[in-house]
């Protein structure tokens, strides 16, 4: 069937403007204003983000079959501490799925190409939050269950989501209305300083995750004693910590391809690795807190602080509400770009230049 259908054809990153271009990845880009037929279409064709759309699209429907199980099977309106497990598994559903659809549509356009990624770092900052509402629920070792950090732990983890959100989402183009326009894109500081966005990238997507897993880094590495919930959940998340550094590590140096630019074009560079290291990681730390959620529950219920609305479902409400208004402040000025100067730097449809439009 597939045979009947004309692909899309792919382009090498001199025919494409930069700010598609990937570091050390050659060819395999589609074209740069393609349908969004043309986008679906080349799920089915290789290209340099397929594996990308794959990796982290067909995991997505193994943790909503996780979450469908959870709801269905246990009585979680009923009962309070099955809420941050629910909050938890929707963020590991919602973040691959923005990120399949970011890498699928993010050819159609300069513009969409940096709206569909900030949807995909709300999504990410989300998962963060996520995490920290079921380290909160299941996972603090005993010492530190009802402390002050305890207490303070989920609004600090609410403003790092938000941060998180905002300081990614600058990483691409800079504030929205004073360093891009929908006259001009000055491209601050993601063209201009490709390094220096990069690493704000990094920093956006660790600080939260290294604030969220303090609990677990003391749990599993640092506490002597008792009270340190030494068991044999333990195992499950030295395999989540190893991935998830691993991930970090994938992510900040594009290695492979860096050492071979051009040879894992379309198979085995890092952003595929990433995905997987990190899908691998969610499962891990997903088994790790059910682990830990069956056999801590009867003392958590009677020591720990109790899970009520506002620091569980609230706290997920209160963080999607504000992505939401971050990504609409950052994406205003590009959607309201005029779609005349848009057609004309695209002239030619079927053409491709590296010259990088100005109004995208």
């Amino acid at each position: 069937m597939l045979s009947l259908i004309k692909l899309p054809r792919v382009f090498t990153i001199n025919q494409v403007p930069k700010v598609f271009h990937e570091d050390s990845i050659i060819s395999g880009y589609r074209h740069p204003r393609s349908s969004a037929t043309d986008c679906i279409l080349s799920l089915f064709q290789l290209t340099n983000e397929t594996l990308n759309i794959w990796t982290h699209f067909l995991p997505t429907w193994y943790f909503l079959w996780k979450l469908v199980t959870v709801v269905l099977m246990q009585t979680v309106w009923q009962d309070s501490f099955t809420w941050p497990l629910v909050i938890f598994l929707l963020s590991c559903c919602i973040y691959p799925l923005a990120s399949s659809c970011a890498h699928t549509f993010s050819s159609m356009s300069a513009r969409a190409r940096h709206i569909c990624f900030f949807f995909d770092y709300g999504a990410l900052s989300f998962y963060s939050l996520g995490s920290a509402i079921i380290y909160s629920a299941y996972v603090f070792p005993d010492k530190w269950v009802n402390s002050f950090f305890h207490q303070c732990y989920i609004p600090i983890a609410v403003c790092n989501a938000i941060i998180s959100t905002n300081m990614a989402c600058y990483s691409r183009l800079g504030l929205p209305f004073l360093q891009y326009n929908h006259d001009i894109v000055k491209r601050f500081p993601e063209c201009q300083s490709p390094k220096f966005s990069k690493c704000l990238r990094v920093v956006a997507f660790a600080y939260p995750y290294l604030f969220d897993n303090i609990p677990l880094f003391y749990r599993v590495f640092l506490c002597v004693g008792e009270g340190c919930t030494d068991n044999d959940t333990n195992i499950l998340h030295y395999n989540h910590i190893s991935l998830a550094f691993l991930t970090g590590f994938l992510f900040a140096t594009h290695l492979p391809e860096r050492l071979a630019p051009g040879s894992f074009d379309y198979i085995g560079h890092s952003h595929q690795l990433f995905h997987v290291c990190g899908i691998l990681g969610t499962h891990f730390q997903m088994k790790a807190i059910e682990q830990d959620m069956v056999t801590r529950r009867s003392w958590l219920l009677e020591h720990s602080i109790p899970i009520t609305f506002s620091n569980s479902v609230g706290a997920a409400l209160l963080c999607v509400v504000v992505n939401l208004i971050i990504i609409i402040l950052y994406s205003l000025p590009l959607l309201s770009a005029p779609v005349c100067q848009e057609k004309k730097c695209g002239k030619g449809s079927k053409k491709t230049s590296s010259k990088v439009c100005p109004c995208c």
